[in-house]
């Protein structure tokens, strides 16, 4: 254990390890700091030198413990054995090379609350300034051809077929502006979805075939399916929006010659207890939507899921962004990457299994 004793030692953020038989076997000097306890006492009096009487730490270990995996809890108040209280993130880690062992991080909320605060309000300020321009932008376009088209009909003087398309146009950018203003208002809906136990390659299968009769026509379009997945948690309307609108994504970005990979896995993954306590939330479902286009502009790639970014000509920009509220209100995590060994982008969709 010479190795993870200077690795600990190393470690800016309070760590201890811990035995397989749970005790406190070393400390660096941040986790001596946070517990105000020497790693002396720590492994002589054990737990009830840091933590007194409190049993959370030791329930995460056993947790962690049982599921053979790494866990975590986040922003739990801590009463340490001089009766101060403390928020802290934690983190339980097996360490591979010695079976049994235990690593043990804390993060005090005090920063990783700054830090979540200054990125939200950042995201905040930037997705408000970005909707607001786009919005006026997309609005102010259709109806600067409706006034012309108006200013023309109120002249008179022109034939009915003249009247008449003008008239359609005005009725179609009118219905433009209405689809917009319709598709924002799916972000507004903050009622809770109804989710009922689905199989997720049913909800697949039926997309790829709208997909292949449609705007993935001539496309080659391959799958592997984990045949052992368990059933999905999920609004089936809802899903299906989230797949169709990749898999679009996917065909607009390849031509002809190119491809739409469609993968499916059951992965445990790490599971994370929520504030308060409750039961361990674990994403296992994966579905991937993979293409081998060029991939996405490097200067928006950091925000693809913030609503009108989008570097498609007469593209909306919406809808990344709706596939990324429709997965969070089931529970789940969209994911983007670019796999550049193999030339391919991937969008990755983790969901929680069906209770």
């Amino acid at each position: 254990m010479i190795g993870a004793a200077e690795l600990l030692a190393g470690l800016a953020v309070p760590a201890v390890l811990v035995t397989p038989e749970g005790r406190i076997s070393l400390a660096n000097i941040a986790a001596e700091s946070l517990l105000n306890t020497s790693q002396q006492a720590l492994a002589e009096r054990g737990w009830e030198a840091a933590f007194g009487a409190d049993t959370k730490v030791a329930e995460l270990l056993q947790r962690a413990r049982d599921e053979g995996g790494g866990c975590a809890s986040y922003d739990v108040e801590l009463r340490l054995a001089q009766g101060r209280p403390v928020r802290v993130d934690i983190l339980a880690m097996p360490i591979m090379e010695a079976p049994g062992w235990l690593a043990l991080a804390f993060q005090h909320r005090a920063v990783a609350g700054l830090v979540d605060r200054h990125v939200q309000q950042q995201g905040a300020a930037r997705s408000a300034a970005g909707v607001a321009q786009a919005l006026a932008h997309e609005i102010k376009n259709p109806l600067s051809g409706i006034r012309g088209a108006a200013q023309l009909l109120s002249g008179g003087d022109m034939g009915a077929g003249d009247r008449h398309e003008l008239t359609d146009l005005i009725i179609k950018e009118v219905d433009r502006i209405a689809k917009l203003v319709n598709r924002l208002e799916s972000f507004t809906d903050t009622r809770k979805m109804k989710l009922r136990p689905e199989n997720v390659h049913e909800v697949i299968g039926h997309v790829r075939r709208v997909a292949e009769q449609g705007f993935a026509q001539g496309l080659e379009i391959k799958e592997l399916y984990d045949p052992s997945l368990p059933l999905v948690a999920a609004n089936r309307d809802a899903l299906v929006q989230v797949f169709l609108n990749l898999m679009k994504n996917a065909a607009e970005a390849v031509d002809k010659s190119g491809y739409i990979k469609i993968f499916t896995a059951f992965r445990p993954g790490l599971k994370v207890r929520a504030a308060g306590g409750g039961e361990a939330v674990s994403l296992p479902l994966e579905v991937r939507i993979v293409d081998n286009g060029p991939g996405i502009a490097a200067e928006i790639v950091d925000h693809i899921f913030d609503p009108f970014v989008t570097s498609k000509l007469g593209g909306s920009g919406l809808g990344l962004a709706l596939v990324a509220k429709i997965v969070a209100d089931h529970g789940g995590v969209v994911e983007h990457e670019r796999d550049a060994a193999r030339g391919e982008t991937v969008f990755r969709v983790l969901l929680p299994v069906a209770a």
